[in-house]
């Protein structure tokens, strides 16, 4: 029964949530501000403190984290479909790391062009997840060795950054909040032009997703059906790129949306097919770090804990959880 509820009623019920998680990150911070209150001061003449709260610091940031979220949960969703491992994630294969540190070099390097910092993020995502799938292809890696091939690039894509801090201790001034993830400080000026690039990302995304699926079917089936495998394959891991750089150039380092929101979405949509997965993936993302920020300002209310550490609170234990998953089955098998 499950499998056979169309998909547009799930889509409707996830941006259903998606909205109410919207209504809720306006509404709820150190100070709930009622949505009728709200509504009056809209209504009335000039900008009350409450509106201005809302303008300019819960807005920006409730946007910040639908559109993190979703072009993490996507870039993810592809990633796991390419490697063909359910495991691989942007941060976990080092991909948020490489976008990180091409970040930091080019605030070191060119401080006053801050345009140019999205499309920095772009290349270092790209330059991690083509090295970890070269490293793949070359030794014939399994998928557990593509993880932990990702885990070493990560690791060394991140003392890359703290090199670059050390050299460089102006780079960043929040470093440590950048290294956590966050959208606390983020205004809508910051957005641009990452919203476009998230934007045209989720768009080559739906665009590839029957490619998506043929490619998983095998090289030489994909090959025979007449596929340009390589291309295909570059296509996706470039918008992947895009996405996860993107995100990473004004959110920092969020981990774990990219592993957890794609295995929701598929449990969600009945299916692994990513035309069915890749818009809930977009949806549902939105909702989770958006839902996730939340959290963040309100659990120690008048505290505020850093987005990135509630997501891992919660990423961590589902990683652990997939681990022993895959290990149980490869005992039954």
């Amino acid at each position: 029964m499950e499998k056979s509820r169309p998909l547009i009623v799930k889509v409707l019920v996830c941006s259903g949530i998606l909205l109410v998680s919207v209504l809720l990150g306006i509404c709820a911070g150190s100070a709930w501000i009622s949505p009728q209150k709200l509504l009056a001061d809209v209504l009335a003449d000039g900008l009350s403190p409450d509106e201005r709260i809302v303008l300019y610091i819960r807005l920006p940031r409730v946007l910040a984290a639908i559109l993190a979220g979703s072009a993490l949960a996507v870039s993810g969703a592809i990633i796991q479909s390419v490697l063909g491992n359910p495991l691989a994630a942007p941060n976990i294969i080092g991909v948020n790391s490489g976008a990180g540190l091409f970040t930091v070099l080019c605030t070191a390097f060119f401080p006053s062009a801050v345009r140019l910092i999205p499309a920095a993020a772009f290349w270092g995502a790209l330059a991690a997840v083509l090295s970890v799938y070269g490293i793949a292809r070359k030794t014939g890696a399994s998928r557990m060795t593509i993880v932990l091939t990702g885990v070493g690039i990560s690791s060394l894509l991140n003392a890359a950054i703290d090199t670059i801090t050390t050299l460089y201790p102006d780079v960043l001034a929040g470093i440590s909040s950048f290294k956590t993830g966050g959208v606390s400080g983020v205004n809508i000026s910051s957005l641009f032009p990452a919203w476009i690039f998230i934007i045209a990302g989720i768009t080559a995304a739906f665009m590839l997703s029957h490619d998506l699926d043929v490619l998983a079917l095998g090289e030489n089936t994909a090959g025979s059906l007449g596929m340009n495998v390589g291309a295909i394959r570059f296509a996706c891991l470039a918008a992947a790129a895009v996405l996860a750089g993107a995100a990473v150039s004004f959110s920092g380092l969020i981990g774990f949306v990219g592993l957890v929101v794609p295995h929701i979405s598929r449990k969600i949509a009945g299916s692994s097919e990513n035309t069915a997965v890749l818009p809930l993936c977009a949806i549902i993302g939105g909702a989770f770090l958006t839902i996730c920020d939340i959290l963040a300002r309100t659990l120690f209310s008048p505290y505020e804990m850093p987005l990135g550490i509630v997501v891992s609170y919660i990423g961590v234990p589902f990683f652990l959880w997939l681990l022993i998953r895959k290990k149980e089955a490869r005992h039954n098998a």
